[in-house]
């Protein structure tokens, strides 16, 4: 049986992969994600992509999480921001001096997906709210997690009710409104904890994660079909 299980409360879109991201009040999906999502990213002489762990396509780059970016009505080409939210004229020549490599530039996605797994990351209200209880000494914010739909869960919600969505399709209202498969969930590097602006290093959270939930938090889905999603829009799960 057919289901409303949020009403989405924010939108968020990394455009430069590992970097602070942009808040939206609606953005179009198509088949690859949120439009302009994570299109670019830090690169390194070898072809990795700067993020917060090591991998066979990532290589660790420290402080990507103090700069932003943002397309706004540009999609060509993302404005990336220095940790005081200046526009950065010459990003390539700012980002060798400031993260030290002078391998580094902005890249555009050609034949490496930037995703680490599936496009669109979900993450519930309840799940944030299990998370403040669970590391009352840290601050806990949804930007120290990277969703790109925060969904407003009903109240007595348990936390990662995201986990009983996998293997279904979240659909909202609209005609014109995208289709989702949700499927797993990510699991969490040390990212999570590093500092960003107004948040400071919080290694509790992790730690919590851990104990409680093996690491893993939120719900991972591909678009099943394009459109567009807005601010108070209800999903239904089917």
């Amino acid at each position: 049986m057919a289901e409303i299980i949020g009403v989405i409360e924010r939108l968020w879109r990394y455009p430069v992969k590992s970097t602070g991201g942009e808040r939206l009040d609606s953005v179009l999906v198509d088949e690859r994600g949120l439009t302009g999502d994570r299109l670019y990213a830090v690169r390194d002489g070898s072809g990795r992509l700067g993020s917060g762990k090591n991998t066979r396509r990532f290589r660790r780059m420290d402080g990507l999480l103090r700069l932003s970016s943002r397309l706004g009505h540009r999609l060509d080409r993302p404005e990336l921001l220095d940790p005081l939210g200046r526009p950065l004229p010459d990003p390539d020549t700012f980002l060798r001096a400031f993260l030290q490599r002078e391998d580094v530039e902005l890249a555009r996605e050609d034949g490496v997906s930037h995703f680490d797994s599936l496009a669109v990351s979900v993450l519930t209200t309840a799940t944030l709210d299990w998370v403040r209880e669970a590391a009352p000494s840290a601050i806990v914010d949804e930007r120290r997690f990277r969703p790109n739909i925060v969904l407003r869960t009903p109240p007595g919600t348990p936390p990662f009710i995201e986990d009983t969505w996998f293997g279904h399709e979240g659909r909202t209202e609209s005609e014109d409104g995208a289709r989702l498969t949700f499927s797993h969930s990510s699991e969490r590097c040390a990212m999570t904890t590093a500092a960003q602006p107004g948040l400071p290093h919080a290694p509790e959270i992790l730690k919590a994660l851990a104990q409680e939930h093996d690491n893993r938090l939120d719900a991972l889905a591909a678009v099943r079909r394009p459109g567009r999603l807005r601010l108070g829009d209800s999903i239904t799960l089917f």
